[in-house]
Order: C-alpha cells, then structure tokens, then sequence
C-alpha cells in the first residue's frame, strides 16, 4: 500500500502481528534496472536476510508495463535477497492507472500474463512469484481470463481483491466473486479486502473459499489483527498502553523530513481511531503539533 506500509509500519506491525509474510510498498519499474540505493529506501529488509527485524519474511513488489525491465528489477531484487516476488496488478490510483500500471491492466490479460511470465522466467525456479489483481478495471468481464493469465504465467498464487477498481474501497467487498476464480484455478487464491476484525476474516472465508486472507488497511488500523484472527478473539488483543508503545517505536523510525513523518503518524492515528476511542482523543491533543519530540510527549504512559 503506497504511502503507507514503509518500512518503519512493516517493522511495528510485524513486531506484534503473526504475519507469514509482508509485502513491499510498490517499486515503480519503467525503463531501466532501479540503483541499489532505491531498494535500500524501498526494501531495507534485504540487508537483512530479506526479513523485518523481528523475521517476518518481505515480498519485493513491482508495478509497470515493461516486461523486460520488471524481469532484470525482479532478478536484481533476488540477488539483494528478496526471497519472492509480487506482481501489481491492483492499484486504483489515476496517476497510476494513467501510465499504464497497476489495475488498468486487467482489460489486457494478454499482457498480465506476459508480464508475470516474463519475471517467473527470470528469477530463479525456487523464487515464488505472484500477482495481485483486482476483480476487474471498470467491470468484471476479464476476472477468469486475468486469473488464468497469471496462473498459466507460472505464478504460484494469486491475491484477489474482491471489488474492481471503478468500486475503488467503497464498501462492500464482493468476497463470493472470488469463489469461480479459486474453483478455476489449480494455485492457491489468497483473498483480500474489507477484512477489517476476526468477524469480517470467517465470513470472507466463508463466502470465498479461500483459505488465505492478505490483511491490507485493517492490519494498519487494528495492529493486533492477524493475532485475533488466529485466535478466534471478537475483541483487539492489545490494550492502548501496549498500542502506545508500538506508536513511539513508529516515530522514531527514520525519517529524511520530520513533518512528513508526523503527517504519516498522525495518518496513522487517524485510523485507528475507527476502533480505538482513546485513539480519537489523543488526535485532539496531537493534531496541532509539528514536532516528533512533542507528539511523543503526549503518547508517553
């Protein structure tokens, strides 16, 4: 999720989250091999046996149009020690979509599955290889033909986002749509969207079939997300002291400009006031301040 699952959020999330894996924000691919210096920015984790601190394993994902770029970025995200690789097909955004990237795609599986066959054929075979789509563009006509794109590609899963990218996040999430596409598909289908508690996570299993949730925006406004669902728990497992701690560990992450950083806290905050009361009125208290030291102040038990 650009903007928004940098490496600083992958590290508290991962910290208290029982996540398989994380994925990468987006690495925009275009018309040359990316220096190493933007993995560094984008994926710090591959100095890291391409784990978080805390071993969480992290996909490198890319987005773009070109298939022999995308493949020579793929192969280079390998030899950092990107231990899979993730595909893009999902993103909503115009800016994106403009260019050619991201959702668009979908009313060409032709070229999703050139893209994705282009990466599978250039990474090593034990490097996983996947794609996340949407149910369409602006409509649902291509849904199977894109699966099938990109499991006949070679991909070894696939993450389907049950709304098309004209549904944009409104709700609802369309979660039975994903059960013609698990049906057709011999690799595993990974469902995604609108999952935002334990409650959301049984009925998008129930109604999709799928056996494998991708836990987006719900992970970053109820931190403790993926434990709930493991354990069954209706209600967060963290009580808000444990939550503030997790806030202070986020601002004082690196950061090149502090205000950005306290932007992407208070964005942060933000969200979570959706299930948290005391996360709403701290924001009160917080929302004039510009300065990390003084917002750490107030979140200080």
């Amino acid at each position: 999720m650009e903007g928004l699952t940098d490496p600083i959020m992958r590290d508290v999330l991962t910290s208290v989250g029982s996540f398989d894996w994380c994925v990468s924000e987006f690495i925009r691919v275009t018309d040359s091999v990316l220096p190493d210096h933007v993995y560094q920015t984008y994926c710090p984790e591959l100095w890291n046996d391409g784990k978080t601190p805390s071993g969480t394993p992290l996909h490198v994902q890319f987005l773009g149009n070109n298939p022999e770029m995308l493949a020579a970025n793929a192969v280079r995200a390998v030899e950092l020690g990107a231990p899979a690789i993730d595909m893009n097909f999902g993103c909503p955004a115009k800016t994106v979509n403009r260019h050619r990237g991201g959702s668009v795609l979908l009313d060409e599986p032709e070229v999703v599955h050139e893209l994705v066959k282009a990466v599978r054929d250039a990474v090593p075979e034990h490097i996983p290889v996947s794609a996340k789509m949407r149910l369409g563009y602006m409509d649902r006509h291509f849904t199977l033909e894109n699966a099938h794109a990109i499991e006949d590609a070679g991909a070894a899963w696939v993450t389907v986002h049950a709304r098309t990218k004209a549904d944009g996040y409104t709700p609802p999430a369309f979660w039975d749509q994903l059960q013609p596409i698990r049906k057709a598909l011999k690799i595993n289908v990974i469902a995604n969207g609108e999952i935002w508690n334990n409650a959301d996570a049984k009925q998008c299993i129930l109604e999709s079939g799928c056996e494998d949730l991708m836990i987006g925006r719900g992970a970053v406004t109820t931190p403790d997300i993926t434990q709930s669902i493991r354990q069954n728990s209706d209600t967060p497992l963290l009580n808000w002291n444990e939550l503030l701690t997790l806030q202070i560990r986020f601002l004082n992450g690196s950061y090149k400009k502090e205000m950005n950083m306290v932007g992407r806290y208070k964005q942060w905050l933000g969200m979570m006031s959706k299930h948290y009361p005391e996360a709403k009125a701290l924001w009160d208290e917080v929302k004039r301040l510009k300065k990390i030291d003084e917002v750490i102040e107030k979140l200080k038990v």
